[in-house]
């Protein structure tokens, strides 16, 4: 790594929340990380800090041309037991692949861990031991350097700061309402749906916010090109189960490589159910309901892990999925990497990294 992580610790520590009565990504924790680059210099003075507001230029990069990019990673704690990290390595991976596609430099992923881990032994007391919850991670890199020419920044930031959470949905496990989303496009590839980049989420706003107000949770995307093959969840990835088979959209450029995504494959794998990725238009799933084999689905996520699809409304036409329920291959698949996660049951793939 060659460079040493500074610690500054905070001298005035805020209340915790109630962890019975946790919402998602509205606390956050004593501390934060902080690391700088400078073109020439690259990346330096990495240090943790008491968690503080952020200065930046008004012609900072990030607020005209959306240089920015961020990750999603959980960590848990059972009581008395050691904190727990659910693949951090393969998120760190992607953040390196979603800077690469925004022409952010690369960041070691070594020392991101290695602060990950200090951040989180320093503010361990706020992770969460109630049923849903956990400690949320949220690693981000932003373009900081103040010029208005279009090109990439020479300076940036890279941060991480954590936040005890509930359930993502309101629902929790519970299963949540989708709306099919006909009339916006969120990517295409060849653009940036395939990295984790706010872009991507500001696409998506205004038809969410139409669904919400139709009262659906989120929305289930289409191709950009054919508005016909199903492609993800506005916070997730998604599964469908037809006809005894679990079938997901192949990775196309335009969507996220979910970490959950993958997990969740290779769960069903080793439990020998088959999973099939490949294109899923949206009148095959309406057919297989039609015919009575389309039998669950369900969207998978980090914030969410696993959050059942009680309703899909496709053009006006609800379909209601296992007759609103939560599915048994949904609970099972839930209660596996949940259980996983928080070290409850074996981890058959050494995924759980203790710190």
């Amino acid at each position: 790594m060659g460079l040493k992580i500074t610690v500054e610790r905070s001298t005035s520590p805020k209340q915790k929340p109630d962890t019975s009565n946790l919402v998602f990504g509205k606390h956050f924790t004593d501390h934060m990380f902080i690391m700088d680059y400078d073109a020439g210099q690259g990346w330096h003075d990495p240090r943790i800090i008491p968690y503080q507001p952020i200065s930046l230029d008004p012609a900072a990069k990030v607020f005209h041309y959306g240089q920015t990019v961020f990750e999603g990673m959980k960590a848990y704690k059972t009581p008395g037991g050691p904190v727990l990290l659910f693949r951090p390595f393969k998120n760190l991976q992607r953040l390196n692949r979603s800077n690469t596609r925004l022409s952010i430099p690369s960041i070691d992923e070594d020392l991101a861990m290695e602060a990950l881990k200090q951040l989180i032994k320093i503010d361990e007391d706020w992770i969460p031991t109630d049923e849903g919850t956990s400690l949320y991670i949220r690693p981000f890199v932003i373009s900081t350097q103040a010029t208005l020419g279009v090109s990439p920044s020479e300076q940036y930031s890279f941060m991480i700061i954590l936040s005890p959470v509930g359930s993502y949905y309101a629902e929790g496990i519970n299963p949540v309402s989708i709306f099919v989303e006909s009339e916006y496009v969120r990517a295409v590839a060849g653009g940036v749906g395939n990295a984790k980049t706010g872009g991507n989420y500001a696409a998506g706003l205004k038809a969410q916010e139409e669904a919400s107000g139709k009262g659906y949770s989120q929305v289930l995307w289409l191709d950009g090109v054919h508005r016909k093959y199903i492609e993800e969840v506005g916070s997730m990835n998604v599964f469908f189960k037809i006809d005894g088979k679990v079938v997901t959209p192949a990775l196309n450029g335009s969507i996220l490589d979910g970490v959950t995504r993958d997990s969740v494959i290779q769960v069903l794998k080793h439990w020998n159910i088959e999973v099939e990725e490949r294109k899923l238009s949206i009148d095959e799933l309406v057919e297989a309901y039609r015919k009575g084999t389309l039998e669950e689905a369900f969207g998978t996520g980090t914030a969410a892990v696993i959050s059942p699809i009680g309703e899909l409304n496709w053009q006006g036409d609800k379909m209601t999925l296992n007759e609103g329920r939560t599915g048994p291959l949904s609970e099972k698949v839930y209660e596996f990497m949940t259980g996983l996660q928080k070290g409850v049951v074996e981890d058959p793939f050494g995924w759980v990294v203790k710190l």
